[in-house]
């Protein structure tokens, strides 16, 4: 064996030594971590709740059903002027509704089936959407009906994989992405060029969410790794992450005071954490519920989570207790998306059933 032979496997050993050093040390920093944590944990969040009063009964129907996608509708946004809804579906179209005549607005036939991401912009003056074509596409919305909105058509986000979710900054001027790809981003809108990524998930990232605009530049995301991590924008660095689910979580909201947020997962749980705590603080889950968690977002006062699963239910939670409320039926498909309108009175549920249903 040559002497270079000889320093290469030498070094080789000592590379797998260090590697293996590495990891222990980390698992042990890991295990210090969750000593600290642990040491916060006094007491559980529906112990606390011991005393606040039972929520009553109440009753929510749908209101109102938007029908007109040919295939599974995959996301939706409400518009801040709590009436419009944009929607996107399996067969390559995006749809902007009224949800209180149910009229269909503007539709857009995208380049791609799976447009799995759609966002309406704070203006309510455009959209954006994306999914298999890798990208995030802007459309500005006119009422001239004689207006072709796909040539003026903008190309913003270019990811190396699909798209899995989209949402407008706190202006029309950027968009925060998430991908398959593993990243997310933040682009200008106008020139398309990106402003900060994000790199720290191991697999897809499939959702994000905004933290309240009072409550500073952060964001969270949630992915295939089974990780939730709170992002800053501005230095693009994780400084939270969260590992307590057991499968995907496909979906990311903050709790309105943006000092907690939930999550919902393929692993049939919905689960919550506080920011400040640095940790899980409640779980809500069912023996009877065995399948995924889709979709989840907060009441306006939040005091209930709503959430939609796999096998065509909403339930709906009360955050505090932890118990299940309520179970809403009416969807004869997974429900794949579902967002609490911005003053509180409705939510809109979307569906591979191909519709939509507007609750109250």
């Amino acid at each position: 064996m040559s002497p270079r032979h000889r320093q290469m496997a030498t070094e080789a050993l000592h590379e797998n030594e260090t590697l293996a050093s590495l990891k222990s040390e980390a698992e042990s920093l890991k295990g210090k971590l969750e000593e600290e944590r642990a040491k916060l944990h006094d007491v559980e969040l529906h112990q606390v709740a011991e005393r606040v009063e039972a929520l009553g009964q109440f009753v929510m129907k749908t209101r109102r059903t938007l029908k007109g996608h040919g295939n599974k509708v995959l996301c939706m946004d409400w518009c801040k002027d709590k009436r419009r809804i944009v929607s996107s579906s399996q067969d390559g179209k995006v749809i902007v509704w009224d949800s209180f005549t149910t009229n269909k607005e503007h539709a857009v036939t995208m380049p791609c089936t799976w447009v799995m991401a759609c966002a309406y912009a704070p203006s309510g003056c455009a959209i954006a959407c994306g999914g298999l074509d890798n990208k995030c596409s802007v459309y500005p919305l006119t009422f001239d009906k004689n207006e072709n909105m796909a040539a003026k058509k903008k190309s913003v986000a270019m990811h190396t994989n699909y798209l899995s979710a989209c949402s407008f900054t706190n202006s029309d001027m950027q968009i925060l992405t998430a991908s398959g790809d593993g990243t997310c981003a933040l682009w200008d809108v106008e020139s398309g060029q990106l402003l900060q990524s994000f790199h720290g998930h191991g697999a897809d990232v499939l959702c994000l969410d905004l933290a309240p605009s009072e409550t500073g530049n952060t964001f969270v995301s949630g992915g295939c790794d089974k990780k939730a991590m709170v992002w800053d924008m501005r230095s693009g660095q994780c400084v939270q992450a969260f590992e307590t689910h057991e499968s995907d979580i496909n979906s990311v909201r903050y709790y309105p005071s943006g000092d907690a947020f939930a999550s919902g997962s393929d692993d049939a749980t919905c689960r919550l954490y506080d920011l400040r705590a640095d940790r899980e603080v409640a779980i809500y889950s069912k023996e009877s519920i065995i399948f995924g968690a889709s979709s989840v977002d907060f009441s306006l006062s939040g005091r209930l989570l709503f959430a939609g699963y796999n096998d065509y239910t909403i339930n709906v939670w009360d955050v505090l207790k932890g118990s299940r409320v309520s179970i809403l039926f009416g969807h004869e498909n997974r429900v794949s998306t579902l967002r609490v309108s911005p003053d509180g009175t409705a939510f809109c549920s979307g569906s591979w059933d191909h519709t939509l249903r507007v609750w109250a």
